[in-house]
């Protein structure tokens, strides 16, 4: 070559390094401006949450109509809150005053800033109602429940702020006298749902980050590249925050505390895959390059296949929630895909300039030289997945067949698996006053007390619903008066019968009761619409299994398109959805024992086996398509048993390590006091795990290997030699 050739060559390669550091710096400037408006926003999200089963509800449900056609009748957006005084030796004729003298308080109880109680209310303080056994008196205070969301001083809305305040107020009051009270009903149970979903923006996701740094400083042993991950992982929530908060703000999604939390973790989980993912491969490749930025432009292409098909699959997976009949279903769709999108530009983007920007360095102290060495080189040898690899090349059927038969035994426990709705109170792990008060006031008064069920039927027949709903066992009293003597309001030729459940109307039992009530006033006309909380819950449990049908089915063919295509196979991809298909119903058989017999949970929610669906198998397809492109990969070059265990040896770390991060990732909503956060938090940790462990390193790599090259028919590999 001449020195002017050397020249133009030497001149190119500093131009494209110039080149390099500038689109570097442009990117991490940009992320930084992303940042600095995201990061408030993330803050934000619990101001245009929406946690009202009611809400959530298709237009065409029965308690839908009912509930809007009560509006007529009663104050339906009226929330109570339910004040139980209680004395066991009795109450006094002293202790009836206080209470009278309480409730005429009330209006005037200041919130803050110059609010008051009364401000909100959408009736008058109702009159205090003693108990039969004399043990006990009730107070009914009803909130504008269009209101209840209202800040009245910075943190606190108006649903919070009256619970606390008559709390403080009631118990100055009357306490030192020995009486006990409580703050109960909707009203106090949706205030400490607010108390508990408090630890979301903080808490919760302090505790992910805190645990996916320390696994990740385990796993890379660099005090600097675990900083790099978890700061994709931020600025792809920044993002999604950006996004999902004006369109939850504006009602074009739904958000709720639940949809936050679940946002939040797959945000870390995700970004924190699809990092280390790269990261790896980044790793591989300086061992080949001189310079970091062909390693990175080499590493990027081999990565961002798998990575966007992985995250394709998660995002159409939840998109398939739109199907949904529940609003809180449906809007987990959009807002998890968001987050997933956030995750996937982040890592694919910012990680990468971080990565050039420190250089080797990044990995100190165990900084990748130009050797030639690679993780290829472990099959069958002494390292883990080495002798994993080796373990399945020399006996795939024998690996294939107990890993299957181990998984079909954990899944026969699936139909044991409880998921017909539970109380709200039940969805407290810890003991709150809103839960102990319900449970007092089902000793003193019918526990369905303040919460009717509400019959809406032509005026003609309102004896006949009374004296109907009279007969069905668990219902305590019906009427269609709103007092004794006064005759019911009658609006366009209805009525509206109002029905006192002897059990707590929010529980399990009661949707049965009601669903009984419906069958039999559909004998006397199915004009008969009959609603209310409990009629709510019911329909939430009837739409959910609903979704179960069409939802699960719609999911499993995107997927396996996804995969087929991916892969350029049918067979591959058949392979792959059965296999998830199969952990997914060991996961909850595992979780039916452990829920029924080990933390003797009450029962779960029904929307649960859904949600664990999506994110079990849209989330863990992701372990075998990092796998089977690998694979693919090296086939192509080695041929497919070759490409196999080549793949698995090479893939085995990063993967496991993926699989670990998202587990612990979700683990971290167990810190939330709900119990359909912990149940999920369960069964998709260790789904994930059995995944990883079970799944992607011994029976998808064994069955492959045992069927060979027709794994890739009818793709042209299918006919390559092997």
């Amino acid at each position: 070559m001449s020195e002017e050739g050397g020249q133009v060559t030497t001149g190119r390669r500093s131009s494209r390094r110039w080149a390099w550091r500038a689109g570097v710096a442009a990117v991490l400037i940009a992320w930084l401006v992303l940042g600095s408006l995201g990061g408030p926003t993330v803050g934000r999200l619990s101001e245009v949450q929406e946690n009202d089963n009611a809400n959530f509800l298709p237009k065409q449900a029965e308690s839908t109509l009912v509930n809007n056609e009560s509006a007529k009748f009663v104050d339906s957006t009226a929330l109570p809150y339910f004040v139980l005084i209680e004395r066991d030796s009795g109450i006094t004729p002293d202790d009836l005053a206080k209470a009278n003298a309480f409730l005429a308080k009330v209006p005037s109880i200041e919130l803050g800033e110059g609010k008051t109680i009364g401000q909100y209310l959408a009736s008058p303080a109702k009159t205090v109602i003693p108990s039969e056994d004399k043990k006990a008196l009730l107070l009914t205070v009803e909130l504008d429940g269009d209101r209840a969301d209202e800040v009245v001083k910075e943190g606190e809305t108006v649903l919070f702020a009256v619970a606390d305040q008559m709390r403080t107020e009631i118990k100055q009051s009357l306490t030192p006298s020995g009486l006990q009270v409580y703050v109960t009903g909707p009203g106090g149970v949706f205030a400490d749902f607010v108390v508990a979903f408090g630890g979301i923006d903080g808490i919760l996701l302090g505790v992910a980050l805190i645990v996916v740094f320390v696994i990740l400083l385990i796993v890379y042993r660099s005090p600097v590249l675990p900083i790099a991950v978890l700061l994709t992982a931020v600025f792809g929530l920044a993002l999604a925050a950006l996004v999902v908060y004006p369109l939850a703000k504006n009602n074009v999604i739904e958000l709720n505390g639940q949809s936050q939390g679940i946002l939040f973790i797959l945000v870390v989980g995700a970004a924190t895959d699809y990092s280390l993912l790269l990261v790896s491969r980044y790793k591989e490749e300086l061992h080949d390059y001189e310079s970091k930025y062909d390693a990175m432009r080499t590493a990027w292409r081999a990565a961002i296949e798998p990575i966007a098909a992985s995250s394709a699959t998660v995002i159409l997976g939840l998109l398939c929630l739109l199907l949904s009949q529940l609003g809180s279903t449906k809007g987990l769709g959009p807002v998890g895909a968001i987050g997933i999108a956030g995750a996937l530009i982040s890592s694919m983007t910012f990680l990468p300039a971080v990565l050039l920007a420190f250089g080797r360095r990044i990995f100190w102290p165990a900084i990748p030289r130009v050797d030639h060495v690679h993780a290829s080189d472990q099959v069958g040898g002494r390292k883990l997945w080495g002798r994993v690899s080796g373990l399945v090349g020399r006996s795939p059927r024998k690996v294939w067949a107990l890993s299957a038969l181990g998984l079909l035994i954990c899944g026969a426990f699936l139909p044991t698996f409880s998921a017909s709705g539970i109380s709200q109170e039940d969805l407290f792990l810890n003991k709150v006053e809103s839960v102990t008060g319900q449970e007092e006031l089902a000793k003193h008064f019918d526990a369905g007390a303040g919460t009717p069920v509400q019959i809406l039927t032509p005026v003609d027949l309102a004896d006949k619903v009374v004296q109907t709903a009279m007969k069905v066992d668990g219902v305590g009293t019906a009427t269609a008066s709103v007092a004794p003597g006064v005759p019911p309001k009658v609006v366009e030729g209805k009525v509206l019968v109002q029905a006192t459940l002897k059990i707590a109307a929010d529980s399990a039992d009661a949707t049965k009761v009601v669903e009984h009530l419906r069958t039999e006033l559909d004998t006397v006309s199915p004009d008969i619409l009959v609603g209310g909380t409990t009629a709510i819950n019911l329909d939430v449990l009837d739409a959910s299994n609903r979704d179960l049908k069409v939802i699960i089915p719609t999911i499993l063919a995107v997927i396996f398109v996804v995969l087929m295509l991916l892969l350029r196979s049918v067979v591959a991809a058949i392979l792959l959805v059965l296999c998830n298909v199969l952990s997914f119903g060991a996961t909850v058989g595992v979780s039916a024992i452990a829920f029924n017999h080990i933390f003797k949970f009450p029962g779960a929610d029904p929307s649960i086996p859904l949600y664990a669906f999506v994110f079990l198998v849209a989330l863990g397809i992701d372990y075998s398509i990092f796998l089977m492109t690998r694979v693919r990969e090296e086939s192509i070059q080695q041929g497919t048993r070759k490409g196999i265990l080549v793949g698995l040896a090479v893939t085995g770390g990063v993967i496991t390590s993926a699989g670990v991060v998202l587990a612990a990732t979700f683990s971290a909503l167990a810190v939330l006091p709900i119990l359909f956060l912990v149940q999920i938090a369960f069964m998709v940790a260790f789904g994930v795990l059995l995944d990883t462990t079970v799944v992607r390193s011994l029976l998808v790599p064994a069955l492959s290997h045992d069927i060979g090259r027709k794994i890739w028919w009818p793709s042209k590999l299918a006919k390559a030699d092997n």
